[in-house]
């Protein structure tokens, strides 16, 4: 008998124990992580009483795969269009709580007297709120529509990315064990660097190969292709020296982008879901009960930190934002839990090295009981901001209406402060593409070429291929926004004049400080020779008319692919159009209706309903299928299970819902009964008006609306009737039809 593999059996065990604690606590409808980890504690070695996992080693390999497919996959549901989008009172919260916790994170580890990194990965994990838990409980409780909700959740997208950025800097923090401020701006710059650069190249390129290869891509062949890329970059953040799982968010993100985003969510959801169970699994595996017993307090100290730090800061944050107190107390009481961060940040600490093993079951611990209190913490935010509010100073209640009433008035941003704002923007993106660039080419590509053409001539190549790749992108930075509306605008008041002119220098000046760069590594030139061959390439990159398509093409690309999944969920219906949030100044909105099969409205034309009479709303679009019709004609027809988007007013598109309603057919039992088909026969006979005459001669299917379903004639057996062919005396007519049909037919025959 073959001897089986231990990793296969502990696979074994540990999906066996996730798949019945998984059913448990779907049955509790309690989280799953919850579950997973007490599989992980069922399969740990300190219960002996149960099988368990032998080669703990592979499975905290496997383990890593799950944080990079969790990583991959928060990272898919992730956009950054979204935080340029969750607006200032979710920055401001996000912030508050985490620079606040990570502080009582490291006050209360240092009161027992913790390791100095024991501390600072304490505040890291009880920093993050659960993502999962909280819309879990939002669920439950039916409040996912309610104004707070929202407002939470952009605090969780900011905590995901935040959460990525720390686990980079304890990385860092841990393996230099350097708390320099000049090492520390050093990681932060390489981050920003390497994060850029990415995000960029990365939504240029890959969205062109997934168009330019759709027709090849079927899901199997799609879910490699984004594991294998998902992987590659986990690879390359590993050698930029960042954490694997930051690249697989980064990876996620730059996917998220594309119209292929849901696709690739989809497939990789089993796998994601089958190495995430690997990992919380893990996670409960180390945790030690004899540990936990021995750090009770510890546990209890920390999980009212969690519970109270995050209530308090959590609410202090958005009130500083410009909330209610009220909306700030819900959307505090919400945070108040550890989840997955927590793990990851806490098996990062274990994989380095540099945490105690006391501190990992601690976090499981504090987490499971802020996870099992999150509800009973939500449900408990009102009644006690309705305690607060009642029993608040009239001063203080007095102060934070002003405050919260006043900070919702939004100040015009100056002309100068957005073209400012957009030069820096441009000249920072082109110019890390540049960096790249030149570090490619200087170190990689250069000493590549000069293995197989002698050093002058490899030079004179690289040098020329370099510039060529580097020209569109310091062209952007030298020529762009220098006509846009904000330029021209101040140009006109003389004293902008000598600004601007130093915002072109300055540009001008980054552009030659790139070239000198190049041309000193690769060719050796007097100081006055190289200046000026330096500026005929500049000049010749300004007034070059191909340079100028070319990085118009480059730029135009990077915002189509942007733009994309956007513009695509637009064409479905899935989002609105950005003019609809313009109109609601002026009363008017768009909202869709989608007509019902039975709609009354069907095949008539638009011309023929005249709802702008009628209703006073307009039919701004049609979704047919995967068709959308813009501003359709007034001929255009209506058709079952068409979706319209309409344009007016409150008032005016409640009615029309209502009309909508209205026109939607509603057969009565009686009708249905009547339109009921059946199959009834009867013979010609001397004297009946169908003898003589062919089956189209008889009128049975245009006047009676019946059908001749065959013909008995004879000894001949059933038979389909021929056209050309008269009825006899003595055939046998079967007929097909409504029952009245066929009743009124059988009477004349």
């Amino acid at each position: 008998m073959s001897e089986l593999a231990p990793l296969i059996a502990d696979l074994a065990v540990i999906l066996v124990y996730a798949g019945l604690m998984t059913l448990l606590f779907k049955r509790l409808k309690q989280p799953l992580v919850l579950g997973y980890i007490v599989a992980g504690f069922m399969a740990s070695p300190h219960l002996g009483f149960l099988p368990s996992v032998v080669d703990t080693q592979s499975v905290h390999t496997w383990a890593d795969i799950g944080v990079i497919f969790l990583l991959f996959a928060l990272g898919l549901e992730f956009s950054f269009k979204k935080i340029m989008k969750v607006g200032g009172s979710a920055v401001i919260a996000a912030l508050t709580i985490i620079f606040c916790m990570i502080f009582m994170g490291i006050t209360v580890g240092s009161l027992f007297g913790w390791s100095r990194m024991d501390c600072i990965f304490l505040g890291g994990m009880i920093a993050m709120s659960s993502t999962t838990i909280i819309y879990k409980a939002f669920d439950d409780l039916g409040i996912r529509k309610m104004q707070f909700t929202g407002l939470v959740l952009s605090i969780l997208i900011l905590e995901d990315v935040l959460a990525i950025v720390l686990m980079v800097m304890l990385s860092t923090m841990a393996v230099s064990s350097n708390f320099e401020g000049t090492e520390m701006l050093w990681s932060i710059g390489k981050l920003v660097f390497f994060l850029i650069l990415w995000f960029v190249v990365g939504i240029y390129l890959i969205p062109l190969v997934l168009r330019k290869t759709r027709k090849l891509m079927g899901d199997e062949t799609m879910l490699i292709v984004s594991l294998g890329l998902c992987f590659l970059m986990v690879v390359m953040a590993a050698m930029a020296g960042f954490s694997p799982a930051f690249g697989a968010f980064m990876m996620g993100s730059i996917l998220a982008e594309t119209v292929e985003a849901e696709h690739i969510d989809r497939l990789v959801k089993p796998v994601k879901d089958l190495f995430g169970a690997i990992f919380f699994v893990s996670v409960g595996m180390m945790v030690d009960p004899n540990m936990i017993v021995a750090y009770a307090l510890p546990i209890l100290v920390i999980t009212l930190t969690v519970i109270i730090g995050q209530a308090t800061f959590g609410t202090l944050g958005v009130l500083l934002s410009g909330q209610s107190l009220k909306t700030a107390m819900q959307c505090g009481f919400s945070l108040t839990q550890i989840g997955e961060f927590a793990f990851i940040i806490a098996s990062l600490g274990v994989s380095l090295g540099v945490t105690s093993d006391f501190l990992y079951p601690i976090v499981v611990a504090v987490s499971v009981i802020t996870t099992f209190l999150t509800p009973y913490m939500i449900r408990l935010a009102e009644p006690a901001s309705n305690f607060a509010e009642a029993h608040l100073p009239a001063r203080w209640r007095s102060l934070l209406d002003r405050y919260t009433h006043g900070t919702r008035t939004a100040n015009q941003e100056s002309v100068w402060r957005n073209l400012i704002m957009a030069l820096v923007r441009n000249t920072v993106v082109y110019s890390i593409i540049c960096i790249a660039i030149v570090i490619i080419s200087l170190r990689f590509l250069t000493p590549l070429c000069k293995q197989w053409i002698p050093a002058p001539w490899a030079n004179l190549l690289m040098l020329a291929f370099t510039v060529l790749m580097l020209a569109p992108f310091l062209r952007s930075i030298m020529i762009k926004k220098n006509h846009s509306e904000e330029f021209k605008t101040l140009w006109h008041e003389r004293a902008n004049r000598l600004p601007l002119m130093a915002t072109i220098v300055i540009r001008v000046l980054i552009a030659g400080a790139f070239l000198m760069t190049v041309f000193t590594e690769l060719l050796h030139l007097s100081f006055g020779l190289l200046v000026v061959i330096i500026l005929i390439i500049i000049a010749a990159m300004i007034y070059s008319r191909s340079l100028k398509r070319q990085s118009i093409m480059i730029e135009q690309t990077f915002i189509k692919n942007l733009r994309s999944r956007e513009v695509q969920a637009e064409y479905r219906g899935e989002k609105k159009p950005e003019y609809a949030g313009r109109l609601l100044s002026k009363d008017l909105h768009l909202t869709d209706y989608e007509l019902p099969g039975e709609t009354t409205w069907a095949g008539s034309s638009l011309a023929e309903l005249n709802f702008g009479k009628k209703y006073g709303v307009q039919v701004v679009s049609i979704l047919r299928g995967n068709r959308r019709i813009n501003i359709p004609k007034a001929d255009t027809q209506l058709y079952p299970f068409d979706r319209i988007t309409v344009l007016g007013t409150d008032d005016e598109l409640v009615t029309f819902g209502e009309e909508l309603a209205k026109a939607s057919d509603t057969v009565d039992a009686d009708v249905i009964e009547q339109s009921e088909m059946i199959l009834r026969q009867f013979e010609i006979v001397e004297g009946s008006p169908f003898q003589g005459l062919t089956p189209p001669e008889t009128g049975i299917r245009d006047k009676y609306h019946c059908l001749i379903a065959g013909v008995e004639r004879g000894d001949e057996s059933l038979h389909a009737p021929n056209v050309r062919e008269p009825f006899n005396v003595g055939d046998v007519m079967w007929i097909v039809g409504e029952r009245s049909d066929v009743g009124r037919l059988l009477n004349l025959s």
